[in-house]
């Protein structure tokens, strides 16, 4: 897998989203290998812990906006529908072959009898952040920041961003960070309550190595039904439902003319200019 790493530490599984030359964003190809990952180490009863991570000082900007601008592959739109829809219909179609994978993976880490960890070093954007409040616990480096983002290119939030935010800070706060768009950093995302802890930067490596290791050693089985009904009394067993409703909104809304200026914005490096179309 060319862009996901899969490695070990005893019962601690690691998984590094690794392509820097494009902030770690997911094409289809990434997103497919990122799936294949979470779903082998949560199946894996020798696994005990799962850590997700960025390579290079990034940790993920969610999917891949260069992919989505070139209109995605037609082998992929074969692969994922049969009736062979090609890309011409829009953007929004470029954008499914992505989240199809991304939000199987997210719903699968919500499932696993164990506990996932993202270790956010760097920034955490869009689909990014979305990946790590899917996460069970969030640890992050006095060097990251957590953006939600999606407005910038007149998206409307995906990768379970919209389930979790109200649940975690409560719908008052989820309405600023979306509507006003602040980019935090990891004190003011733990102030938020958004994440766990902050570690500096030259102590993250060891103390996230020891809070999952910690884990890893714990009552796994306990955790997991824990976990479980954590997850129920907080209404996940309604994500699923959600994860689609975001998948079809944030497609619909990728056809629209705002997205295409808020595309073409992003890599101009420009302020959009949105008409509310």
């Amino acid at each position: 897998m060319p862009h996901i790493q899969m490695t070990r530490d005893g019962a601690v599984g690691i998984i590094t989203i690794d392509r820097r030359e494009r902030f770690n964003s997911l094409d289809v190809q990434t997103a497919q290998d990122f799936r294949k990952a979470g779903l082998q180490f949560a199946r894996d009863e020798t696994v005990r812990c799962v850590v997700i991570r960025g390579a290079g000082g990034v940790f993920s900007s969610g999917a891949d906006l260069k992919y989505i601008r070139e209109q995605g592959d037609t082998h992929d739109f074969g692969y994922l529908q049969p009736e062979q829809v090609g890309p011409g219909k829009g953007f929004g179609e470029s954008f499914k072959q992505i989240l199809e994978y991304l939000h199987s993976t997210i719903s699968e880490i919500k499932r696993a009898p164990k506990p996932f960890i993202a270790a956010v070093d760097g920034v955490a954007a869009a689909g990014g952040f979305g990946i790590a409040m899917a996460c069970d616990l969030v640890f992050a480096s006095t060097r990251a920041s957590f953006e939600w983002a999606y407005h910038k290119t007149a998206l409307t939030g995906a990768e379970s961003s919209t389930f979790f935010l109200p649940r975690l800070i409560g719908l008052r706060k989820a309405m600023e960070l979306v509507l006003l768009n602040p980019r935090l950093s990891a004190e003011q995302a733990l102030e938020w309550k958004l994440i766990t802890g902050v570690f500096p930067v030259e102590d993250f490596e060891r103390e996230l190595a020891g809070v999952a290791q910690r884990l890893a050693a714990g009552p796994t089985r306990a955790y997991a039904v824990a976990k479980s009904l954590l997850n129920q009394a907080a209404g996940v067993d309604q994500l699923d439902f959600h994860l689609d409703e975001e998948l079809q909104q944030l497609a619909r809304i990728a056809d629209t003319p705002d997205f295409a200026a808020g595309l073409r914005a992003f890599f101009a490096r420009e302020a959009a200019k949105f008409s509310g179309q």
